[in-house]
């Protein structure tokens, strides 16, 4: 990764901002400026360059990976040591992120110096939405991993057993392949839980009949996948079938409308005005899809009356979905990149209903 580039990119905007440093705490953020993986610690950026604060645990290992950032060794608070570093006559302007300090945090790095400290929010963020070339071939290359492990779940889903069950064995494989971890709880929602759209992997057995719901990622070199695919045990029924069907339409749909420039609310509605013809709108409950990187849920968000413009190099899910109590529910996911001319759909497995 040019880690070097988005420093000065980041002093570049600093300087247009009228601030003299910015101290970054959020350790994604951190990761992404500097390459530090570890799990405390925080980057003093400025014109002088950047410097990564951290603990004695990571001496060895903040050597390695932060090449373009000084290094020093921090006893106590990692932000409050950074704050402390800030010498000089006048009175500086250091930049916070605002978004991802709590009320308690804030006053004790007030205590930790004379600096003027102006919050600011989003600014690493906005440019992390835009992924480059070598951060999309590591995005694909997690979305392949995930999606080479599917036939894994197919062969787990047998009626009596649990969806935990079936979480566990897709996680134990994950690893072999290179998965540092799953990019979030696995997700395997069969039944009547179908129609849960966040229902995490339980103890319940799966039933003998139904859709089974299954949502889930993988972490590769620092980078989040995420995919989901929705199959029934059992023949489905034909109320079963149009809603299935719906939800593919829907998904297309909305993969159709992503192209450069697109508000990402037109994709959002392009997904919705499909579920209304078919009489599911309203068992539609959360927004098409975000943006995926070094974080599962990064900007931007497709969602109802979003402005905010699709641009080439944006990496985002599209996932519409309809779950209809005492019916079951249906989510359908993958991963798209905007490009130059429309877009590209990075997640290889097929989208025609799986019965088992």
């Amino acid at each position: 990764m040019d880690y070097k580039r988005r420093i000065t990119d980041l002093q570049r905007r600093l300087e247009k901002l009228r601030l003299d440093q910015l101290l970054v705490t959020h350790m994604p953020n951190v990761r992404y400026l500097c390459g530090f993986t570890g799990s405390s610690g925080a980057l003093l950026v400025g014109e002088r360059g950047a410097t990564l604060f951290t603990d004695g645990r990571y001496t060895v290992q903040a050597k390695q990976e932060a090449t373009h950032a000084r290094l020093r060794i921090a006893r106590g608070n990692a932000a409050a040591a950074a704050l402390a570093s800030i010498k000089g006559p006048r009175k500086h302007a250091v930049g916070l992120e605002g978004d991802h300090l709590s009320v308690s945090a804030y006053k004790a790095l007030r205590k930790a110096t004379k600096s003027l400290l102006k919050p600011t929010s989003g600014l690493i963020e906005r440019t992390r939405m835009i992924k480059d070339a070598e951060e999309i071939v590591q995005l694909h290359a997690a979305v392949m991993l995930a999606s080479g492990l599917f036939d894994v779940l197919l062969h787990g889903i047998k009626p009596g057993t649990t969806e935990s069950h079936v979480a566990a064995e897709l996680e134990y494989v994950a690893r072999p392949p290179g998965a540092e971890g799953m990019s979030f709880e696995t997700i395997v929602a069969s039944g009547e839980r179908s129609a849960m759209p966040h229902g995490v992997a339980s103890e319940n057995p799966i039933p003998a009949s139904g859709f089974v719901v299954l949502d889930y990622g993988v972490i590769l070199a620092g980078y989040c996948s995420d995919m989901t695919r929705t199959v029934h045990v059992g023949s489905p029924g034909e109320k079963q079938k149009a809603l299935y069907q719906a939800v593919l339409d829907a998904q297309l749909a909305a993969i159709s409308a992503v192209h450069p420039g697109q508000e990402a609310g037109k994709v959002d509605q392009a997904a919705r005005k499909v579920l209304k013809k078919a009489g599911f709108a309203s068992y539609f409950t959360h927004s098409t899809g975000h943006g995926v990187g070094l974080e599962i849920h990064e900007p931007p968000r497709l969602g109802k009356d979003q402005k905010e413009l699709l641009q080439p190099g944006m990496v985002i899910t599209i996932e519409p979905g309809a779950y209809v109590p005492g019916l079951g529910g249906v989510r359908i996911e993958d991963m798209v990149v905007v490009t130059e001319t429309g877009c590209q759909v990075l997640t290889p497995t097929a989208k025609d209903l799986v019965t088992l």
